[in-house]
């Protein structure tokens, strides 16, 4: 599955949410950012290699509403959501091998974190072509 973007994509994540078994892994991100950049085709990649999640590219300053009040200060920054539970949030060193190895380590009984952000998974299910 390629990575999906909000706003271009939205049928595509819409249908590939609305599978119950798919984990949303998205990667926040700013077009101005260099590093973003160079970790795209990174993620790119990764969601073709493992289709079995929904990967989203999130640009903060196009999809605001999708973080709520919370401000992302370092790039990349990587969330995990299976079903209703987050798994994974926080920034990531833009090396592809660390998330592809905590994509290994979390599996439907791992903890969940808490974050102050909105129900992004339902969000994007919900989102509007």
């Amino acid at each position: 599955m390629p990575l999906l973007v909000p706003g271009t994509d939205d049928a595509a994540l819409r249908t590939a949410l609305a599978r119950p078994d798919t984990w949303l892994v998205a990667c926040f991100c700013a077009a101005w950012c260099d590093t973003c950049n160079q970790y795209r085709p990174k993620l790119d990649a990764l969601s073709e290699a493992r289709p079995r999640h929904a990967y989203a590219w999130i640009d903060i300053e196009e999809q605001p509403d999708l973080l709520g009040d919370v401000d992302v200060e370092n790039f990349p920054t990587l969330f995990v959501q299976a079903g209703d539970r987050v798994l994974f949030y926080g920034p990531m060193l833009p090396h592809i091998g660390h998330l592809e190895r905590l994509l290994d380590t979390l599996d439907g009984n791992s903890p969940a974190v808490a974050t102050e952000l909105p129900d992004i998974k339902a969000m994007l299910a919900g989102a509007t072509a």
